[in-house]
């Protein structure tokens, strides 16, 4: 056992050595700080892709940390098991006095860093949590009367009334950089030891480019063409600081700045209404629709063969890279949740699995406004018409030919829905269920 008191900083989704919440504090500790990360069995476990993207990118995130750490003196302690295992472990080979981590809002966090919390306590240990993936989180940014905002544009109205140069600073880690435990190198697991396989893939840069993001307004819309940051899967796991990225867009473009106050909006709503991690609708009444989930559509949907070009260059695209435009993510679940009338949570469930920067809360949200079920939501009669979306969006083809070569071919398959029959069906079994005295489905 190492004898020397010390303090664990343990990684989540904070997987950056500079501008640190937790790590600052624990930097600041007065102990000697050992970096750990846990590759969770508990999460691990529930993937089905053995190639899975996010776990090369957490482990190439990792490996960027180690050789950063190696050039102090110090190491990053990777593990692979359960949080209860590895702390089990840990206890016994540290003398730890104390536990430093950032929050983590999703139900699974909330259940582990409890337990976890109450293991160290009776270990004698303390355990320290601290905001740091988003600016505002729980009540920070509330109503007069206390209630939670349910619509983004008043909560962006009190956000932005509420920041300033206070929530936007850096904390400075590389000054108590001397306070990183030192030790012999600790080899991080490799992939193939987990059970995973190494994903040959080119992840997104974690540079701004300043361009695009003054241009975003204009383009943004536009899947043809590079209008996106791609910084979705470095905020997802931060090895990018929220605080730092907030500071280089907001005058640059404030559409752009809009969007992560949208991510502060849904980390707040599952924090006030939790019920949504359960699977149920922030809207109980559409939990009334009678979904007619037909499984060979839904496969159809997911292999990018519905015969609607914009939406199977969506979920060819998102299939083979993890990524999906903003605009068409918007167009593929509509057309799920209204044309199809397939639950919400299918396509959920199916994102969850395939985007690299897949965030419960956004996730849950996006999908959630596009059944019209969700907070700030799009009213249910609201049903894009995939014909008009790329007209208006894609109107040279440049994005549909770019993921459907044999689009200009008769190889390419005809509608499996015919729009108007669709969308009359849709309102009908919407209206039928949202109306006084709907009855839940058996």
């Amino acid at each position: 056992m190492h004898k020397e008191p010390l303090a664990i900083m343990w990684f989540r989704r904070d997987l950056r050595l500079s501008d640190n919440a937790a790590l600052y504090h624990a930097l600041k500790s007065g102990y000697p700080v050992l970096p750990i990360f846990i590759f969770d069995r508990n999460i691990l476990g529930d993937l089905e892709e053995k190639a899975d993207a996010r776990v090369s990118f957490i482990h190439q995130a990792l490996s960027n940390m180690q050789d950063q750490l190696l050039a102090m003196g110090s190491t990053m302690d990777v593990r692979y098991g359960t949080p209860a295992q590895v702390f089990k472990d840990l206890l016994q080979q540290y003398s730890i006095q104390a536990v430093f981590t950032n929050h983590d809002y999703e139900q699974y966090a909330l259940d582990r860093d409890t337990a976890i919390e109450t293991q160290l306590k009776e270990a004698g240990a303390s355990f320290h949590h601290y905001k740091d993936q988003v600016i505002f989180e729980k009540n920070e940014v509330i109503k007069d009367d206390g209630r939670p905002y349910t619509v983004f544009t008043p909560y962006s109205k009190r956000w932005k009334a509420t920041v300033n140069e206070f929530y936007l600073r850096s904390y400075p880690t590389h000054e108590y950089a001397a306070a990183f435990y030192k030790q012999k190198p600790i080899a991080l697991p490799s992939l193939e030891s987990m059970g995973f396989q190494p994903v040959n893939i080119d992840f997104p840069t974690t540079e701004l480019n300043e361009t695009l993001v003054r241009k975003y307004t204009e383009q943004r819309n536009f899947p043809g063409i590079r209008s996106t940051s791609r910084l979705g899967i470095h905020l997802r796991f931060g090895t990018i600081s929220i605080r730092e990225l907030a500071r280089k867009v907001q005058p640059l473009n404030e559409t752009f700045f809009n969007e992560l106050i949208w991510r502060d909006f849904y980390h707040m709503i599952l924090h006030h209404f939790p019920y949504v991690s359960r699977g149920r609708a922030f809207r109980a009444e559409y939990d009334l629709i009678h979904w007619r989930n037909n499984e060979n559509e839904f496969a159809h949907w997911c292999n990018g063969t519905t015969g609607y070009p914009i939406v199977d260059a969506g979920m060819r695209e998102l299939n083979e890279t993890g990524f999906m435009h903003n605009r068409v993510r918007m167009i593929v679940a509509s057309f799920l949740t209204k044309h199809l009338l397939i639950d919400w949570r299918w396509g959920e469930a199916y994102f969850a699995k395939k985007l690299l920067d897949y965030d419960f809360a956004a996730n849950n949200g996006g999908w959630q406004w596009a059944a019209g079920s969700g907070c700030d939501a799009a009213p249910y009669f609201r049903i894009f018409n995939p014909y008009l979306q790329t007209e208006k969006f894609d109107p040279k083809g440049v994005y549909i030919r770019k993921w459907i070569p044999e689009f200009d071919s008769l190889e390419y398959p005809s509608p499996i829905v015919d729009h108007d029959v669709a969308r009359k069906r849709c309102l009908q079994v919407y209206s039928a269920a949202l109306k006084p005295g709907g009855q839940a489905p058996e």
